[in-house]
């Protein structure tokens, strides 16, 4: 299986550390965050990687090379004159993804899940995704999706976190135009068909929104070293 990170946000409520710094590169537990994504995917197996990027992306090209530094290969797939959003951005990596269901993440998490338990697909071909869910953050209570047995849907109580690591397959993808496009709508016409599975994940999980929540997390890897 192959990854994808999604690195090409600008990163607004993170400012003024994002003015000269992409995002991603933002330390926590003294190594950049898009390093502990390399890191767990390799250790899970998963050696091909996909980065997308757009602002300062050449920061990341240079700091994180083709990978072998992490035990992985990188790709990158630049967005150029600005960020095409989370579908657009995985439509225009397509090339570089195969034919075969692959797994994407965000790059401003942090999470312990272990990316193993996806190289072997849950997703089987009466599904067009796989979402990993959380418990509501505090800067989220209301949640995004319903999971009952399984399966996704928008309607109902009570609500789960998406956590921006999720299993697609490139069906989902097809037929549409490159530009930019957000992920949300294209999986929820897909819920409505029972095409989405999910799984809840109860393990550490942050959402990298602010210059707090960056500090909160490399506090929190701090004080596990």
């Amino acid at each position: 299986m192959k990854a994808m990170i999604l690195a090409a946000g600008r990163g607004e409520r993170m400012r003024p550390l994002t003015d000269t710094t992409p995002k991603p590169l933002l330390g926590a537990g003294g190594k950049p965050l898009i390093v502990w994504h390399l890191e767990a995917l390799a250790r899970s197996g998963i050696k091909e990687v996909v980065i997308n990027h757009a602002w300062l992306g050449e920061q990341m090209e240079s700091v994180l090379g083709d990978g072998r530094a992490y035990g992985v290969s990188i790709r990158y797939s630049p967005e150029k004159p600005e960020a095409l959003e989370t579908a657009g951005g995985i439509i225009q990596a397509l090339p570089l993804l195969g034919g075969d269901p692959f797994l994407v993440m965000n790059a401003d998490i942090w999470c312990d899940y272990p990316f193993a338990d996806l190289v072997a697909p849950p997703l089987s071909p009466a599904f067009l995704a796989h979402l990993v869910m959380v418990d509501n953050p505090p800067q989220h209570p209301e949640g995004d999706f319903v999971l009952s047995r399984g399966l996704l849907s928008t309607e109902g109580q009570p609500q789960l976190t998406f956590s921006g690591i999720g299993v697609y397959s490139p069906a989902l993808f097809a037929g549409l135009a490159e530009g930019k496009r957000p992920l949300a709508p294209l999986l929820r016409a897909v819920m409505i068909e029972a095409r989405v599975s999910g799984e809840h994940y109860s393990g550490s999980w942050f959402d990298i929104g602010t210059p707090d929540r960056l500090q909160h997390l490399d506090d929190h890897l701090r004080e596990r070293a």
